[in-house]
């Protein structure tokens, strides 16, 4: 009777710590599952906030690099009101600035918050944008309400895909490409410096007239359904067939995209640009040109054409429409480094011939 009486106390009793087990295993899963989910919202919590970081870092290292752009702005109308309308590779524009503290140009200033600035470096360099191929300027404008392929700019062009080892073709193409852009841009009749007296291919975009027969072009290769976006930089390049990274890799240090038709400056040209741009001169001719350019720079159009004579280019009448030693458009090259944040920038700068003021064409940005 004893042993059957206890029985029941010790089930009892099992039963009890049985429950106070399923307990505590209940109370340490929900502690777990409350320790999960207050980890996920403080990792969502720190991801948000270096997200905001980020964004204000980058936002501070753009204002950084609007304040250097205007600050280059101004070096290029001091030196347009200095250099009696010459623009040469040995000007002020033309001094790049290596990495640099941004303290240490406050500090020079006298800026009180100078050290503010002691995690942010600047670099950067003038380009002049003249002293490339314009592939603008295979279209010209000779009358209003014209648009016409130029025969000459595009020979032009051919020579120096040639001279860098790029299909010839691409010239034609690439006429067509432009052309056929322009014909619904507002600004398809602006002209820089008319390119007129060169002789002209074709009819106007807007006027209905057809391709004459000049030899490489021929009436039907305007005839497209839809007019392809107009070009705004060397990038376009690749929306013509035959265009492909590589070639335009191998083409971005000698042409660009300008929003009128320029002169190439004699006085920052390249050696292959100037071969091309010049009718029977070589590359070697060129480059005794540029070597001979980098003791006395070329103060007129009188001077280009007796260097040009001393190379031993024979018969070359200089157009001062195709030819100068004054530049207008410049790309400013310009890098920020504010802690995490990094930007890199390219401006296009415009700078008024005769009152020397500037102002941005566009602007394009890696972040």
């Amino acid at each position: 009777m004893t042993f059957s009486s206890s029985s029941p106390k010790r089930s009892a009793s099992g039963s009890r710590v049985r429950e106070r087990g399923v307990a505590i295993i209940s109370a340490l899963l929900v502690v777990a599952l409350s320790a999960i989910l207050v980890s996920g919202m403080l990792w969502r919590q720190q991801v948000q906030i270096r997200r905001i970081e980020n964004q204000r870092l980058l936002s501070q290292a753009l204002w950084v690099a609007r304040g250097a752009l205007d600050w280059t702005r101004l070096i290029l109308r001091s030196e347009g009101d200095t250099s009696a309308g010459i623009t040469y590779l040995g000007g002020l524009w033309g001094v790049p600035i290596a990495k640099t503290r941004l303290s240490d140009f406050l500090g020079q200033i006298g800026e009180v918050r100078a050290e503010q600035g002691a995690a942010t470096y600047l670099s950067g360099s003038i380009e002049d944008a003249q002293s490339r191929f314009n592939l603008r300027n295979l279209v010209a404008s000779p009358a209003p309400g014209v648009t016409q392929i130029s025969a000459e700019q595009m020979a032009a062009y051919q020579r120096l895909l040639v001279s860098l080892g790029v299909s010839g073709q691409l010239a034609k193409a690439t006429a067509l490409h432009m052309r056929a852009g322009l014909s619904q841009s507002a600004t398809r009749f602006q002209t820089g410096t008319s390119i007129s007296s060169t002789p002209q291919v074709g009819g106007g975009g807007m006027t209905g007239g057809n391709f004459t027969n000049q030899p490489g072009i021929e009436d039907g290769d305007d005839n497209v359904a839809v007019a392809p976006l107009l070009m705004t930089g060397v990038d376009s390049l690749l929306d013509i067939p035959g265009y492909t990274p590589e070639i335009v890799a191998k083409l971005r240090p000698f042409v660009t995209v300008l929003p009128t038709t320029t002169a190439i400056n004699m006085n920052t040209a390249s050696a292959e640009v100037i071969a091309a741009v010049v009718p029977g001169m070589t590359v070697s001719q060129a480059q005794a040109l540029v070597a001979r350019r980098q003791t006395v720079f070329f103060r007129n159009v009188g001077d280009v054409q007796l260097a040009l004579t001393a190379a031993g280019v024979q018969s070359v009448s200089i157009d001062p429409n195709q030819f100068d030693v004054n530049s207008s458009y410049f790309l400013v090259h310009g890098s920020v480094q504010h802690e995490r944040a990094e930007v890199d920038r390219t401006t296009l700068v415009y700078r008024d011939p005769l009152t020397h003021t500037t102002r941005i064409v566009r602007v394009q940005d890696q972040l």
